[in-house]
């Protein structure tokens, strides 16, 4: 089955960090997920039942409440449970039910039963009942049933079982030392299994292995899904499959081709079922730029951050105040307020992405993404112009007191004691020591959680100036 050209997708998700572009790779494998029918419990019983006679069923009855630790049991409530109505219905009975349970229980007990009276006892003995009338599996009849154990086994488990899912996809991520090998194929050590000689083989890649999976499977889509695809050197990743990736060189498309794999040897191209999607973080710069010939044969959909999805918190009150009276910290303006002043001063590659304030629903979880993820991103961005800082947080012509960025001139030099000190307030691990970054910090006040910043104000100054 050929699929056009059109319907073939080389997709590269695009932007800064924390922009949700991993998440957009999760989200599309659902697409590529498949739930398989659910294998149908009553039929599997029924089809079990039907080559069963009434002793087995009694016995499997038996077996089936024994799980439930129940081993006592009276005529009525074996006539109750389902096995037996589904035996009786195979065998179109409805009448006399009770008097066939009985005769089969008695056929089959005990021969030194002091409770069964019985003269034309068959040979095995399966049963035995107490003196209250309350019919027992014999123990040592429970070897001779290990057949009829498993079918309850695979019954139960055809009952239980979740729906099982089918993935027509392979996620991997890309770093410096990923290569062919890993890709495509290569060769590798093998230990055989008895003796421990060790040999080398040729084996497939992550990417020729989903190739020859759809190439199986032509009447479904697959997919390659690359995290962080800048991280490795893409065309020695890629090797001789960099043409083959086109739409228009897939197998059974007008331009169709094929390589001879480096290693095997063998003729490949790759199904036009396959699609491959990928992130690139835009804001590393110390990542490998894309090459050109491999950047041609891809669509790229940028991920800007979307400070729009970031919640509204609310601060907890010490009152019993009204809700609609408590403080407020819009994270989504915060976001925004933000990423508007890192725009101005360092460009847009430098701008935060809604992740990093995804889990804040707390000042205190808030103060925790601004020391440990949000400012050390920034100083790294700004590298030894720390002097920018101050102007991201609105720090200037603020009172030290307020300053969410510590400088030289104005510094309060802790002491590594004192640091630990805010660090263990915090609830950081044991020997947390805020990094210095150009001789700037962060405010002792706000690694303590603090002061100014135990309130909303200095939060919300962040996206309006005028407070």
């Amino acid at each position: 089955m050929s699929d056009g050209v059109s319907t073939i997708r080389n997709v590269i998700f695009t932007g800064v960090a924390g922009t949700g572009k991993t998440h957009q790779l999760l989200q599309i494998a659902r697409d590529y997920t498949d739930t398989l029918p659910r294998l149908d419990a009553d039929d599997l019983l029924t089809e079990m039942l039907a080559h069963l006679n009434w002793r087995e069923v009694l016995c499997l009855i038996f077996l089936d409440l024994k799980r439930e630790q129940k081993e006592l049991v009276k005529v009525p409530e074996l006539c109750a449970h389902p096995f037996f109505l589904v035996k009786a219905k195979l065998n179109h009975r409805d009448k006399h039910l009770p008097n066939t349970v009985q005769a089969e229980l008695q056929r089959h007990s005990c021969k030194d039963s002091t409770t069964v009276g019985y003269k034309n006892r068959a040979a095995q003995a399966y049963f035995d009942k107490d003196v209250s009338s309350a019919w027992y599996l014999l123990p040592e009849s429970v070897s001779l049933l290990t057949e009829l154990d498993t079918q309850l086994t695979e019954w139960r488990e055809a009952r239980d079982s979740a729906p099982q899912q089918k993935c027509r996809y392979s996620m991997v991520s890309f770093h410096q030392a990923y290569g062919y090998e890993e890709f495509v194929e290569g060769i590798r050590p093998v230990t055989a299994a008895h003796g421990g000689a060790l040999s080398y083989e040729v084996q497939k890649g992550v990417f020729l292995d989903l190739c020859e999976r759809a190439a199986q499977d032509p009447s479904n889509r697959y997919a390659m899904l690359i995290d962080e695809i800048n991280r490795a050197n893409v065309a020695r990743v890629f090797g001789e499959l960099l043409s083959l990736i086109e739409p228009d060189k897939r197998l059974g498309q007008a331009h169709a081709m094929q390589v001879q794999l480096a290693y095997s040897k063998k003729p490949f191209g790759v199904p036009s079922n396959v699609d491959i999607f990928a992130t690139m973080n835009t804001q590393d710069q110390s990542l490998a730029p894309l090459d050109m010939a491999f950047r041609r044969r891809f669509r790229f959909i940028d991920c800007p951050p979307r400070p729009e999805l970031l919640p509204v918190i609310t601060l907890e009150a010490d009152t019993d105040a009204d809700v609609e009276s408590r403080e407020t910290i819009d994270l989504a303006r915060l976001l925004a307020g933000l990423n508007q002043r890192i725009t101005h001063s360092l460009g847009m590659d430098a701008r935060l992405g809604q992740a990093f304030f995804w889990h804040v629903d707390s000042l205190a979880a808030l103060q925790r993404a601004l020391v440990e993820q949000v400012i050390p991103q920034l100083m790294q961005a700004v590298g030894g112009q720390v002097d920018i800082l101050p102007y991201l947080f609105l720090d200037d012509g603020r009172a030290a007191s307020e300053q969410f960025i510590v400088l030289p001139q104005s510094a309060m030099r802790e002491d590594s004691a004192v640091m630990d000190g805010f660090g263990i307030e915090m609830g950081m691990d044991a020997g947390f020591a805020p990094a210095w970054q150009g001789s700037a910090s962060v405010h002792p006040d706000l690694l303590a959680g603090t002061g100014a910043f135990a309130t909303s104000a200095i939060y919300q100054r962040l996206y309006d100036s005028e407070r």
